[in-house]
């Protein structure tokens, strides 16, 4: 069950869809069926019967304390549609009549709360089988009737008819009931939500999946920018390697042509002329290296004489003091030409 609650300036304007006490009936709630009806649709349908017919009204300034609106104002002519007559306000609207002539009927009573869907004249859902129809009310509690129908000129049947046409959607009808249009309109509405959530999931699930994918993408262009370096600096080294080995190659052969020279050559080689120096500065340095050379292999074969007994150990300390001040000036001699020479030490 649904209820309307009014603020406290407003009053509950009773209608085939909301009785006094402000229980709404809709044919939505009438045929609730707990597997396919939620709250969502029930609210789709109330907003768009309210729409066309307000639950509630403005409190009179005056101070009538009634539940029910004020009765049209006797010099105002109502809309001539039958069973409608017009409510109090700037603009006709339909009234909650249920059915009767454009002449001079009242509007159909409306049912206590502990009736079922009220009955209307048109549209609306009839009582149970065998249920006692509701008598009209009695007593001051009860709505006024409204003044007898007169019949309205043609300026203010065309005015009135501009009126209606300005504030009554063009899918309404006059019974002011839910007809298949608005259960469409709410079928097309709920689809288009559920079609909406239904893309929003997948849109995630594509977003996610391609932020996915463009981290991959990064990753791999990452990685082949440091393949690409690798293989440009092999290639580097590769054309290096490859210059080295022509020139080895080069210095290979000359070599075996000085190696041929010299195997034909007749006569022998002396050891003492085959190195040669282009300064005198370079022949001392070269004449100073060997000797330290010669007097190191010296100090090792006086060293291999102790050791087996050939001399004593003062003949050996004897030789290798007089050794190791000779090798001591030829290594300062040496160091003196490279600093001269400017070679490095």
């Amino acid at each position: 069950m649904a209820y309307v609650k009014p603020t406290p300036d407003m009053l509950i304007k009773a209608s085939r869809h909301v009785d006094q006490n402000g229980k709404v009936y809709l044919p939505y709630l009438h045929e609730w069926n707990p597997n396919s009806s939620d709250l969502l649709g029930l609210v789709q349908m109330m907003i768009m019967t309210f729409s066309e017919m307000p639950p509630v009204y403005a409190k009179p300034k005056g101070g009538v304390s009634g539940q029910h609106p004020p009765s049209p104002a006797a010099n105002k002519p109502p809309y001539p549609a039958p069973g409608y007559p017009a409510q109090p306000g700037s603009t006709p609207s339909y009234s909650p009549s249920g059915g009767g002539g454009g002449g001079g009927g009242g509007y159909t009573p409306y049912p206590p709360t502990t009736a079922g869907y009220p009955p209307s004249g048109t549209g609306g859902y009839p009582p149970p089988y065998g249920a006692p129809q509701p008598p009209y009310p009695a007593g001051g509690g009860a709505l006024p009737y409204p003044p007898p129908y007169s019949a309205p000129t043609t300026d203010a049947y065309n005015t009135a008819a501009a009126a209606e046409s300005a504030s009554v959607p063009p899918s309404t009808g006059n019974s002011g009931t839910i007809t298949e249009e608005h259960i469409r309109v709410s079928l097309v509405s709920a689809v288009g939500d559920r079609v909406r959530s239904k893309l929003r999931e997948k849109y995630g699930d594509a977003q996610a999946e391609v932020a996915v994918l463009r981290q991959q993408k990064t990753d791999l262009e990452r990685g082949r920018d440091k393949l690409n370096n690798m293989i440009s600096r092999l290639n580097t080294e590769q054309n290096e390697v490859s210059k080295s080995v022509r020139v080895l190659r080069e210095r290979e052969s000359e070599l075996r042509l000085l190696v041929e020279q010299t195997e034909s050559t007749k006569h022998s080689l002396d050891i003492d002329e085959a190195v040669t120096t282009t300064a005198p500065l370079y022949k001392q340095l070269v004449a100073a290296y060997a000797e330290e050379q010669a007097t190191q292999d010296a100090v090792y074969y006086l060293g291999e004489a102790l050791r087996r007994s050939v001399i004593d150990l003062d003949t050996y300390l004897r030789h290798v003091r007089s050794l190791s001040r000779k090798q001591y000036q030829l290594r300062a001699t040496m160091t003196i030409c490279r600093q001269k020479a400017n070679l490095p030490g």
